[in-house]
């Protein structure tokens, strides 16, 4: 009979990320045109946030769709087929419906109907939690490539009356595709993943699940918004993330000195700056781009790589640093070499 203790988890085989790709919806959002609505102003929302502008969706534009091109454009980098795909991971927190998962309509978009798909839900750390799957599927050759999607249309979860959350978030969507890595071409050299459940009311939408369904006197109350905590979530985001990047080089048997590029979630330009101030990592080594778009959640990240990516932030070699923080609490970090 065989000794239970001699039992060991077969290796996994390396996997990288062969291509990258991102979709912003067109309407762009300016903190000007907040001004017009909301008791803030640009100067206001800039130094508190970093933010200055976020796209927002179109009628009729929903996450898949946004999911959909961002997993095109990353499928077309990697030269894979659409119909070829065989896993597809999206990570969202506003679905298009609560049933089926996003996922299924995004492989109904693309084509790829021999995939298995399915959605995650760790808010902003959600495309790493999915990259994390990805890497356990395609290392075990249970799946031949992956497409994984952080994608969000949070402008349909915001109260566009309150300007201590309206001002944060956007619409948008990253991807990337996950194939075997072969011939020194690049591979996820670690990860690290967090929850800590019982700081779960400092960022959630109260109102939408089995615990408090939609009903028409709820519905006026706004109740089904993203609601947040921000001073305790600020505390809990930047002690979280150092701490999972930490651990994350460490695992890769890598110091900070050896990141070429940093790429934080994009939700607050003074939780960015806490955290390379804590890795003492060089300023000029961070991607920042939430100038730009907001807190994407899921998506941040993902748009992010993508941009670093195609603007040739990222070398072939370079170690590159992903970390990310959200509702849950959840976070998560990654160290990829490229």
């Amino acid at each position: 009979m065989t000794d239970p203790t001699a039992l060991s988890t077969p290796a996994l085989l390396p996997v990288k990320i062969a291509g990258t790709g991102s979709y912003l919806p067109e309407r762009v959002l300016t903190n000007h045109d907040l001004e017009a609505t909301v008791d803030t102003s640009d100067e206001w929302i800039t130094s508190r946030t970093g933010i200055k502008e976020r796209h927002i969706a179109a009628e009729g534009e929903h996450t898949s769709h946004l999911a959909s091109n961002a997993a095109r454009a990353a499928l077309e980098q990697a030269g894979v087929d659409p119909a070829e795909v065989e896993l597809i991971i999206v990570a969202t927190i506003t679905p298009d419906t609560l049933t089926p998962a996003t996922a299924c309509y995004v492989q109904q978009q693309l084509g790829s109907l021999k995939a298995i798909a399915f959605d995650i839900s760790a808010a902003c750390s959600g495309f790493l939690y999915a990259l994390e799957h990805a890497k356990h599927c395609v290392g075990a050759g249970a799946f031949k490539n992956a497409v994984i999607v952080g994608a969000e249309k949070l402008s349909a979860f915001v109260d566009w009356n309150d300007r201590n959350t309206c001002v944060l978030f956007g619409d948008g969507a990253g991807a990337a595709v996950i194939l075997p890595s072969t011939n020194g071409d690049g591979k996820i050299l670690s990860s690290q993943l967090g929850t800590d459940g019982a700081q779960a009311e400092l960022l959630n939408i109260p109102c939408g699940g089995s615990a408090c369904p939609i009903t028409p006197e709820n519905a006026k109350e706004k109740s089904a918004v993203l609601a947040m905590q921000g001073r305790e979530v600020f505390k809990h985001a930047v002690n979280a993330m150092k701490q999972a990047s930490v651990e994350a080089i460490e695992a890769a048997g890598l110091t900070p000195g050896d990141i070429k590029l940093l790429i934080p979630h994009q939700a607050n330009l003074r939780i960015i700056d806490a955290i390379v101030e804590r890795l003492e990592i060089n300023r000029d080594d961070v991607f920042i781009n939430l100038d730009k778009y907001g807190n994407t959640s899921a998506a941040a990240v993902a748009i992010a790589l993508d941009e670093a990516h195609r603007s040739g932030r990222i070398n072939r070699g370079d170690k590159i640093l992903l970390v990310a923080f959200g509702a849950g609490l959840t976070w998560a970090s990654a160290v990829i070499e490229w």
